[in-house]
């Protein structure tokens, strides 16, 4: 197995390999994420949230209960959960070309890019295909096992990271965003909302980390930041408020020392809402994935864009002669289809093009990761990996939830 890890190396992209080893390599990315149950896609729409402390003691309460958890950590510049669990100087193994997770114990175990740098303090200095690259890595040759859940350690935003994972972990899946009480932090979850509903993420609920402050001495509570954001903002969007963890400073010295806080045996009001953060997630099991790929989608009315050469699917749609625009109507049945010749292929203009003739979806054989974000941006969701097949079949398969799609055949 290739190691991921390596700044000496000026390359930005890897040739992509014959089709007969793409299908191997995503045959094994899909058994591995076969057998995990649920992935929890911890996310953040700006820094400093403490995102990365909800999912650790996340990951620790749904390990105390029972439960087979996975804790990948994804943020390649900034790995924390390492610190956060005090696995700063293990590392994982290789047995028979798979990587082997660290175990915290018999139910958790831990990746991250942190656990394979020589030097804690050095730099990851990667674009976005690299990052791309370790993050698929990770789920398709981490030997994770039978697990529960998967839970996902994001770096803040939509950027590449939340995008990769997000396409690549495959259903069930859902998104936790953290939040904290400010009107900052609740505009910035607004974005982060709005990325998981164009990408078809479901999400099991918002988490109002910060939610005020508890003295642990006397139990005074005072609201520092004041309180209610994340509850406001989850009831406004109708979405499920998992809870609200009040401030308490032994949750940093528990951060400091490696031993998750929410496990605790002491009763306290920030244990109370660890507690019923995984309660709620535990009884809600799987997420509702009505909007997944795999599943028919929902009847409205839709433009699906197709990019065509010699009336198939472009493999690639800053290659193609004219583009397919697909209507459908409230039953999911195909209206009407129409092609369109693009303007000029260069940075971001098709998308906006695509997105002032209406369209919701466009369906590509290989999309870059800067052109997917343009076109997210634009409110169009992207499906990548279709196969050359004729626009209106692409869309039926599309509609029914039966497309079958492959790798991206364009990362870069």
């Amino acid at each position: 197995m290739d190691s991921p890890v390596s700044n000496k190396s000026n390359q930005t992209c890897d040739v992509p390999a014959g089709e007969a080893q793409r299908q191997l390599e995503q045959m094994a990315l899909d058994r591995r994420m076969g057998d995990i149950g649920q992935k929890l896609l911890v996310l953040s729409g700006k820094g400093g949230v403490g995102k990365s402390t909800v999912a650790v003691n996340l990951a620790a309460s749904l390990a105390r209960a029972g439960k087979k958890v996975g804790l990948l950590d994804i943020d390649v510049h900034g790995p924390s959960i390492p610190k956060l669990l005090g696995l700063e100087h293990r590392k994982p193994e290789i047995v028979d070309q798979a990587m082997l997770p660290v175990e915290v114990d018999e139910n958790l175990s831990v990746m991250s890019i942190g656990l394979l740098l020589e030097n804690l303090d050095d730099p990851v200095i990667w674009r976005g295909p690299r990052k791309y690259g370790v993050i698929r890595q990770f789920l398709k040759d981490v030997a994770w096992g039978q697990l529960d859940y998967l839970v996902v350690d994001s770096p803040p935003g939509t950027g590449d990271e939340p995008l990769s994972i997000a396409q690549l972990v495959g259903a069930p899946a859902g998104a936790v965003i953290v939040t904290t009480p400010q009107e900052l932090s609740i505009s910035d979850v607004r974005r982060c909302v709005s990325f998981c509903k164009t990408l078809s993420l479901p999400i099991v609920g918002i988490v109002e980390n910060m939610s005020g402050y508890v003295c642990p001495e006397c139990g005074h509570r005072s609201d520092l930041f004041k309180t209610g954001g994340g509850r406001d903002l989850a009831a406004e969007l109708g979405l499920p408020l998992l809870g609200q963890i009040p401030i308490d400073p032994r949750i940093v010295i528990s951060g400091d020392t490696g031993a998750p806080f929410a496990v605790n045996p002491t009763d306290c009001p920030a244990v109370t809402a660890f507690a019923d953060v995984t309660k709620t997630v535990l009884a809600m099991g799987e997420p509702d994935n009505a909007d997944n790929q795999d599943t028919p989608k929902e009847n409205r009315p839709m433009k699906i864009a197709i990019p065509l050469a010699n009336g198939q699917l472009s493999m690639h749609f800053g290659h193609c002669e004219q583009f397919a625009i697909v209507r459908t109507d409230e039953q999911n049945n195909i209206v009407e289809t129409t092609l369109a010749a693009p303007p000029a292929h260069e940075p971001g203009v098709l998308p906006a093009w695509l997105n002032e003739q209406g369209v919701n979806v466009i369906i590509a054989g290989g999309m870059g990761m800067r052109a997917q974000q343009l076109f997210q941006q634009n409110n169009i969701a992207v499906v990548v990996g279709a196969p050359a097949q004729a626009p209106e079949q692409l869309v039926a398969a599309y509609l029914a939830g039966s497309l079958e799609s492959g790798e991206n055949i364009c990362d870069h």
